[in-house]
């Protein structure tokens, strides 16, 4: 049985597990008994579901948390369409002369990508696909696509390959993107791997702005979380209200709205 195999087996059977524990199955022994597996192998499952934020464990068995669902890419692009372009035609301003910007993925950077056609000279580093492709068009701006594993719903790369590239790599700005923003918790992503490339470009840049619409701002139980750092500056659209945008001023981060 090849690895891929494998891991297909594990995924199909967590798949049950989660359908079995919403419909109010709990107990272990049921549970083992319902998938085919050792009451040992379960109990593996179900460590690894509650590291995942998928379920919560009690005592003899597990529930089902409400789990943060990551929207595809065409799903989030039909989503506060005018506040992410408003952001964008904001983020624009941010950006000096000859620069070289740190561009991530997702959908609001990529309305930052649709503002800066026709602009430059510019040197643009990204990891989404679409923003490199659209950018690419432009004469006066030079493209840099980051390397490694492309994530089927965020079309964003991760992974060593892009890690390798950053060490060789300055920013003047670093425009990121987020699931969730939490003005305690940080920045939320589905994953760590999407965190630890946003820390790892944040870290080589100037100066670091994260676009998230007000949709995103607040508690979420998204899985993965890098926080903000003190010098940073969400630029969000004019739907935040004033006691949000206080608790992130009170964490030290500027907080811009696009009209």
């Amino acid at each position: 049985m090849t690895q891929t195999t494998m891991r297909r087996g594990t995924q199909a059977r967590h798949d049950a597990l989660l359908v079995l524990l919403r419909t109010g199955v709990a107990s272990v022994q049921t549970l083992a008994a319902r998938v085919g597996v050792s009451p040992s192998t379960l109990r593996r499952d179900l460590t690894q579901l509650e590291q995942d934020g998928r379920i919560a464990r009690t005592y003899g068995g597990a529930i089902v948390r409400d789990v943060f669902q990551e929207r595809s890419f065409n799903e989030s692009a039909l989503i506060n369409q005018e506040a992410k372009a408003a952001i964008a035609a904001a983020a624009v301003e941010l950006i000096p002369a000859n620069a070289t910007i740190f561009l991530d993925a997702g959908t609001t950077c990529l309305a930052l990508a649709r503002a800066l056609t026709g602009r430059g000279p510019l040197t643009v580093v990204t990891r989404g696909l679409e923003g490199a492709v659209l950018l690419s068009r432009t004469a006066q701006i030079d493209v840099v696509m980051l390397g490694g594993h492309v994530r089927p719903l965020s079309h964003g790369v991760v992974g060593p390959l892009a890690s390798m590239a950053f060490e060789r790599l300055a920013f003047d700005v670093a425009f990121l993107g987020a699931d969730a923003v939490d003005a305690v918790r940080g920045l939320g992503e589905p994953t760590a791997e999407e965190t630890y490339v946003k820390e790892q470009a944040a870290s080589r840049s100037g100066q670091v702005v994260l676009l998230a619409d007000a949709s995103k701002l607040g508690p979420s139980n998204v899985a993965a979380w890098l926080p903000l750092g003190p010098s940073w500056t969400l630029l969000t659209d004019g739907r935040i209200d004033a006691s949000t945008a206080k608790t992130f001023a009170d964490q030290e981060i500027r907080v811009l709205t696009a009209d």
